[in-house]
This record gives structure tokens, C-alpha cells and sequence, in this order.
């Protein structure tokens, strides 16, 4: 059984606070399944969107595990608005995070490139 959206974001959330980072919902979604995007924002203006993982990734081990992909890397604020902008048109229930921090890999679960490979 999966994590609800509500309570995986609120983690998230203090999770950055904890390290002196900041984190903000920007857009909040259906509490208990609904699709989490994450917009980290660096000090040079540019931003990355990480995206869930195509279901592909996921064994039956991990069922419960929300994994995301790099969706945009290091673009312009305005490339991830208009990327976000159409997800919302398909999808209104998602989730938007904000990050600001220079480092995610320990706090958002990557799913691994290399697997996809294998598909």
C-alpha cells in the first residue's frame, strides 16, 4: 500500500526544513492519490522538474514506494511552467512541490535509469 499524496508531501516538506532548506506547495492535490511533481530551484535561476515514474519501474516489492524521474533538467523557470501548466489541464488533482536546495538525493526517491534500459 502506497503512502497518500498529503502525508508523502508533508514529509517531504519537513524534511527540507529540518536541513535549513525551503519547500513549498505551490499547487495542492487529491490528499490521497494524487500525482506529485517536484520543482527544485537553483541559486542560478534555473529550475529541474521531477516527475512520477513511468509504473514500468515498479515490482511488486516496491508497490509502495513513489519513485520519480527527471522530467526537465536545469531549464528555465518558464519551460516548467508551460510543462506543469499542461499536466494540470490533464491531470487537475496533481501535486506541485517546490524545493529549494542544491541536493535531493537523499530526501526524493529516483527511479534508476538504468532500468528502463532493460524494458
Amino acid at each position: 500500500m502506497r503512502l497518500r499524496s498529503d502525508i508523502f508531501v508533508s514529509a517531504l516538506t519537513r524534511r527540507l526544513f529540518a536541513r535549513g532548506d525551503f519547500a513549498a506547495v505551490e499547487h495542492k492535490g487529491a490528499e490521497e492519490a494524487g500525482a506529485i511533481f517536484i520543482r527544485q530551484r537553483f541559486r542560478d535561476g534555473l529550475e529541474t522538474l521531477y516527475a512520477p515514474a513511468p509504473q514500468s519501474f515498479f515490482d511488486e516489492e516496491e508497490s509502495g514506494t513513489r519513485l520519480f524521474e527527471v522530467r526537465l533538467d536545469r531549464k528555465e523557470a518558464e519551460d516548467i511552467r508551460q510543462t506543469l501548466d499542461r499536466e494540470l489541464k490533464f491531470d487537475p488533482d496533481l501535486w506541485i512541490i517546490e524545493l529549494e536546495t542544491d541536493d535531493i538525493a537523499d530526501i526524493v526517491p529516483l527511479a534508476n535509469l538504468k532500468d528502463r534500459d532493460k524494458l
